[in-house]
């Protein structure tokens, strides 16, 4: 049983609760600053100020009820349950001490009645006070001790006082109780759904002040995650309103400004001529729901542009809705110069290296020609093809470089051109156990440069063998898409990880399998072809998987 006027439940107070968590924290705080005493006396007290205007009410209207002895001691009864709520250290005694109080109360509203006689009736209405008091405790001995208390009120008083027996008695003796319980019992029940209510609320109290504690403390980890990376963070809107951006892209020399939109330097495309129009600013993109990753964007103008790599991820709402987006800038201007350096140095070697080879091959094809050299024909002819060999590199090396290729198109047939590389490689696949099918339409014709479509074909097909050193299959098929030819090269051999076919088109990339099984390349076969095909204003995929071959398609328009 707890103690009166007290909940079970005594949260601390918290913020954020809501208007009714807050008058009950209120009243928490009240009752709490009282201690056990206080609640006590507070109790009792209705009842002892509504004795206190019924004797002045006596005073004036039957004041010879007051000189009457009973009646006198009925007064004094109530003023010591008074005296005891505040003399006694209810805290020091246990949980349900108190009840004495209530309970004592019942009889002496008893004896008030009767010694007060017919007038004095209507103070049978004060049970209410001690009979609720002794209702709203969680314990249900509560309502028994209160419906004993007013049956008590009406036997004890009569019996000790000699008052006869009426009708009038009798019904009070047997419906007052009656009433009584009925009052204890709806307020027993009122006070547990208040009881249930207020612990509900506490609870959702707490877990709210737990989610605010827990969201200021991902707020705070946030900030200080984003302080202190070095990539330029911009979140926006559904409409592309700036909603949060991070130090390292408001100190960004290029890109700050009052506010990372209009007030922006100009915004270039990778050839850092092409400017980027509004509708394709990274915001305006991102806002409208696409997803990009590690596009080239050149902010700024003449020798103060500078490179940005920029990736957007959008953001949903709990019902799905597009609720802005993530827009990520790392500035890598120093990369890019970087690897246009390496690309000059590259293709200056490469030219520098051209030459003599050219020479080399001339005056090699001049002494073949010549009589005399047949003893070391043969060793003429291994230099004559190594030679071709590394001038092919170099040629790759420069085509690499200057990403473009000059392309000489014409009208052509691409399936006999996919054939005729399916028939000059079937002497190597044979040598490596690997069985080449051909599965084409014919004819196939498109505008190509036939010379580079062959190389394409060439590299494919000669990849394919190369990766498949424990022989298989090589199915080279081409067929018709609508407006476009698509070939494709699939073999059954090493394949690549995920990891890998994301690099596969990189310049100089080679597999960690083909470096371990020692397979030749220089890793510029893919990167070359993706320049061909993309010059023809096609595309080349990939599609593979480790042990289990992969498949390279190309795309190409036929006009």
């Amino acid at each position: 049983m707890s103690r009166v006027g007290e909940p079970d439940v005594q949260p601390e107070l918290r913020s954020g609760g809501g208007s009714g968590s807050a008058v009950a924290d209120e009243v928490d705080a009240f009752f709490g600053s009282l201690g056990d005493r206080g609640r006590v006396v507070m109790s009792q007290l209705p009842l002892s100020v509504t004795v206190l205007l019924v004797v002045a009410a006596a005073a004036v209207f039957h004041p010879e009820t007051l000189a009457g002895a009973p009646f006198q001691l009925a007064l004094l009864a109530h003023t010591a349950l008074f005296v005891l709520s505040v003399a006694v250290p209810w805290g020091q005694l246990p949980a349900g001490a108190y009840a004495l109080i209530p309970a004592l109360d019942c009889v002496a509203i008893g004896f008030t009645r009767e010694a007060g006689g017919p007038n004095f009736n209507v103070l049978s209405l004060l049970l209410v006070f001690p009979v609720v008091w002794l209702s709203v405790d969680r314990n249900r001995a509560g309502v028994v001790l209160a419906v004993v208390g007013a049956l008590l009120s009406t036997v004890l008083p009569a019996a000790a006082l000699g008052t006869p027996a009426t009708q009038g008695s009798m019904i009070r003796t047997i419906f007052l109780p009656l009433v009584m319980a009925a009052i204890a019992v709806t307020a027993h029940v009122v006070a547990g759904t208040l009881y249930r209510q207020r612990e509900t609320l506490v609870r959702k109290d707490e877990v709210l002040a737990d989610t605010a504690a827990e969201t200021v403390r991902r707020q705070q980890l946030l900030d200080a995650v984003l302080s202190t990376v070095d990539v330029g963070v911009w979140v926006v809107d559904q409409d592309g309103q700036d909603v949060l951006t991070n130090r390292a892209l408001r100190t960004d020399a290029a890109l700050a400004g009052p506010a990372p939109s209009a007030n922006w330097p100009p915004l270039f495309e990778a050839d850092r001529i092409t400017a980027v129009p509004p509708e394709r600013f990274p915001a305006a993109r991102a806002a409208g729901g696409e997803t990009f990753t590690d596009e080239l964007y050149w902010a700024g103008e003449g020798a103060e542009m500078r490179a940005y790599s920029v990736t957007a991820r959008t953001m949903s709402s709990t019902n799905g809705k597009h609720a802005g987006a993530v827009i990520t800038f790392a500035e890598v201007t120093a990369l890019i110069r970087a690897l246009s350096a390496k690309d000059n140095f590259v293709a200056t070697v490469s030219h520098e290296l051209r030459t003599p080879l050219t020479s080399i091959l001339g005056y090699l094809e001049l002494v073949l020609d010549e009589p005399g050299h047949e003893d070391i024909e043969e060793e003429l002819r291994i230099v004559q093809r190594n030679a071709n060999h590394l001038l092919g590199l170099v040629n790759d090396l420069i085509a690499i470089a200057s990403e473009r290729i000059e392309l000489t198109l014409q009208e052509a047939d691409v399936a006999s051109l996919l054939a005729g590389v399916v028939t000059s490689s079937h002497a190597k696949a044979a040598d490596s156990g690997v069985e080449l099918v051909l599965d084409v339409e014919e004819p196939l014709t498109a505008r190509v440069d036939p010379g580079r479509i062959r190389q394409v074909f060439g590299n494919l097909v000669s990849n394919a063998i190369k990766f498949s050193p424990d022989g298989g299959r090589v199915i080279a098929r081409a067929h018709r898409a609508d407006s476009h030819v698509v070939c494709s090269i699939t073999d059954t051999g090493i394949g690549m990880d995920g990891q890998e076919q994301e690099q596969a088109f990189t310049k100089f990339f080679r597999s960690a399998r083909s470096r371990e099984t020692a397979i030749p390349g220089a890793g510029l076969g893919l990167p070359i072809s993706k320049t061909i095909v993309e010059g023809h204003g096609g595309s080349i995929s990939l599609r593979s998987a480790p042990g289990k071959g992969t498949t390279v398609t190309v795309s190409l328009p036929i006009s």
